[in-house]
């Protein structure tokens, strides 16, 4: 159920020899994403839970759920980035269905995530599908 942007980072991932090189990987998603405006780093787009700081934004137009973020961390940046792949482009009705963990499971991220990253990564995961719930009605 994952999205071709999901996939394609899954197919890089097998490319990758170790884990510092998929760390670094991550990174670059981050950096790659587009920054999102101070206006939107407010307290209701903050999640808690999270070691860092991070702002999840999300958008719902015609059914089609996506999001923006953002975080003062680089590798929490680079999840977000991972996380966006993975849910952007989703009817709002089927983000509810996607097994983030089992997806995530794919890019072996819960084995090289520090317990509180990992922590930050479901309260993110948590919110997308809260939102998208309420958005779907």
């Amino acid at each position: 159920m994952a999205n071709t942007a999901f996939e394609d980072i899954v197919d890089d991932f097998e490319f990758l020899e170790d884990w510092e090189d998929r760390y670094r990987y991550v990174i670059e998603q981050g950096k790659m994403m587009p920054v999102l405006d101070d206006a939107l780093k407010v307290p209701t787009t903050k999640v808690e839970g999270c070691a860092s700081q991070v702002w999840l934004h999300p958008n719902i137009e015609a059914g089609i759920f996506s999001f923006e973020g953002d975080s003062d961390a680089m590798i929490v940046r680079g999840l977000i980035a991972v996380l966006r792949s993975l849910y952007n482009g989703l009817p709002v009705a089927d983000v509810s269905g996607v097994d983030a963990q089992a997806e995530l499971a794919r890019l072996g991220l819960h084995d090289h995530l520090s317990a509180q990253r990992s922590n930050g990564l479901r309260a993110m995961i948590e919110r997308i599908r809260r939102v998208a719930s309420e958005a779907a009605g």
